[in-house]
């Protein structure tokens, strides 16, 4: 498990915060009441808080009720709030009794010893009644095995009841008629990953890189050049062959009734010949 002395307001989420105990919520905020920068999201890290603790403000601040606030297992201080104003505060660690209490936020913040005492809680079909949902959670925080045998042949010497219980495994024993299934249970080695961001440092990250696309965006419009490296020059060359028959007509264009009268002629002295 992390060292709950790392965590701040600032890097506190909803998986690290299973790790911190009802004092330690109330150091933090003690110490964000000085930060105007952590003033400005207190509403974000009572979410986050509430994820892992029950959060109650004391309305009566008297004897009688501070005493059953406390014998319900809550701890009880005064702090400051986002307007500036004190309240009284009773702070309970949100307890993991069933099944359905846990979460993958929660599941790697609890021992293998814990975990057996959960289902030993909520059992009575074995593994297999358990909805395939909580079994990946379990198995996200844990390595898991079942088998089934005799109730006497279970712990026989050297079988794997034995082995897996040299191996570090908790074990969670279920009768099933003159038989009994074995759960063994043993928490995962965590991979050492990069640390989590809270959801506040993530939205702060997506809004920076999104100005910084806009700026280059920017930057890389300028006026387009036409680009003319393809483009075939004008050739001045005359050529016949492109001589079109617009252009001949062009070309020797001549007056309507000049060529009406020579026509005449042409058949006048054809006539004669």
């Amino acid at each position: 498990m992390k060292d709950k002395k790392t965590i701040t307001l600032k890097t506190l989420n909803k998986s690290n915060v299973w790790d911190l105990q009802e004092n330690d919520v109330f150091c933090l905020w003690n110490v964000a009441e000085k930060d105007a920068d952590l003033k400005d999201n207190l509403r974000h890290y009572m979410d986050v808080v509430k994820s892992a603790f029950e959060v109650e403000i004391v309305k009566i601040d008297k004897p009688e009720i501070i005493k059953k606030y406390e014998q319900r297992g809550f701890r009880i201080s005064t702090v400051k709030v986002e307007d500036g104003s004190k309240q009284k505060w009773a702070i309970k660690k949100r307890p993991i009794m069933r099944v359905t209490d846990l979460t993958y936020e929660n599941i790697r913040h609890i021992s293998a010893a814990k975990l057996v005492e959960v289902l030993d809680r909520n059992f009575g079909g074995g593994w297999d009644s358990l909805a395939q949902s909580i079994q990946d959670i379990i198995l996200s925080g844990f390595d898991i095995s079942t088998t089934t045998l005799p109730k006497d042949r279970l712990h026989k010497a050297g079988g794997m009841y034995e082995k897996k219980v040299e191996d570090g495994f908790e074990v969670l024993e279920i009768p099933k008629g003159t038989w009994m299934e074995a759960i063994f249970a043993k928490e995962k080695p965590e991979i050492e990953k990069p640390r989590y961001k809270s959801e506040l440092e993530e939205e702060r990250e997506v809004k920076t890189q999104e100005g910084n696309e806009e700026e280059e965006d920017m930057e890389e419009e300028d006026v387009p050049i036409k680009d003319t490296y393809n483009e075939e020059e004008e050739d001045d060359t005359f050529d016949d062959d492109k001589l079109t028959e617009e252009s001949y007509r062009t070309t020797y264009e001549t007056d309507p009734e000049d060529l009406s009268l020579e026509a005449e002629d042409v058949t006048e002295e054809d006539d004669e010949y």
